[in-house]
């Protein structure tokens, strides 16, 4: 779980690296592309299309949409902000799949201590977005023109990953194998994000030996395995446990961002992120911080 974190941070530090070289839409858009062919051969190799009539064909593109649309949001917005603040932006996802849920599925209800992580994230977000001083401002305009805007389009890429979370829990997709449901993810994105990319002003991609090597990394680590291995974690290990440890990927992403791209990173960005992850913390694992309070107690 420590290496998917590491590598999901560093997602989006490979895909700034080469921003230059090939849009971040056209990298988004090629490692889906590849990705949902190899999980196609895995999914459709024994029944042939006949493996989606099964219920989840409706479900499964409204998730890839959401996917899609996720990334695209990623992908513009970091033509305007710098990656640590989308790595953090974009981990406010289960902030948006708690509150979706509890609108949704009565068994979901927030509880008192989530409630109160909703609102920690959300002074978090509110102090990341308005605090910046004048000299911070100008420190962020100087690494990320319109960063503002960057930083909303982050938002709202956490908040479409939150809602495919809801969406999954609320499909058959939930009982599908998780192959079946990242292939029509990748299957949305692979044929959107290109098509959306073809479509603009976009420059034609310069292939440096940059270039390949972080698209590469991007198509095989990022989009297939990362993502394959976090699903069977999840068959095999307890889901909260798993939640805590991934707070750890926006660290990585601030940190490598710093410290690759030489991003500024200024007090009042660095305590709106603290309690961004705070509030994450706290609704993501209500259950297990009341259950140890509760053993503490019995003590």
């Amino acid at each position: 779980m420590l290496l998917l974190c590491i590598c999901w941070g560093f997602q989006q530090i490979a895909i700034k690296l080469v921003a230059a070289d090939i849009s971040p839409m056209l990298q988004i858009g090629l490692r889906s592309a590849f990705a949902a062919v190899v999980l196609g051969i895995v999914v459709l190799r024994r029944r042939g299309l006949a493996e989606l009539r099964d219920g989840t064909l409706p479900a499964g593109l409204l998730a890839g949409v959401l996917f899609a649309g996720e990334f695209l949001m990623v992908a513009l917005g970091l033509n305007y902000t710098t990656a640590s603040h989308m790595s953090v932006f974009l981990y406010t996802a289960p902030i948006f799949a708690a509150l979706g849920l509890h609108l949704l599925v009565p068994e979901e209800r927030l509880r008192p201590l989530q409630w109160a992580g909703v609102a920690v994230a959300f002074g978090g977000i509110a102090l990341a977005f308005l605090g910046k001083g004048v000299d911070a401002q100008a420190a962020a305009s100087a690494a990320a023109p319109n960063m503002l805007l960057g930083d909303f389009l982050g938002l709202l890429a956490g908040a479409a990953w939150g809602l495919t979370t809801v969406v999954i829990r609320r499909s058959r997709l939930s009982e599908a194998p998780a192959a079946k449901t990242l292939f029509y993810q990748m299957v949305v994105a692979g044929i959107a994000l290109p098509a959306v990319w073809a479509a603009g002003p976009a420059a034609a991609p310069h292939w440096s030996g940059q270039a390949v090597v972080s698209v590469l990394f991007q198509c095989v680590v990022v989009a297939l395995s990362s993502y394959l291995t976090w699903f069977w974690l999840l068959r095999r290990y307890l889901a909260s446990r798993l939640s805590i440890l991934s707070f750890l990927t926006p660290l990585f992403g601030v940190g490598f961002g710093v410290w690759i791209l030489d991003e500024p990173i200024d007090p009042t960005f660095a305590l709106g992120a603290v309690l961004v992850l705070a509030g994450i913390m706290l609704v993501s694992a209500a259950g297990l911080i009341q259950e140890q309070w509760a053993r503490l107690r019995g003590r």
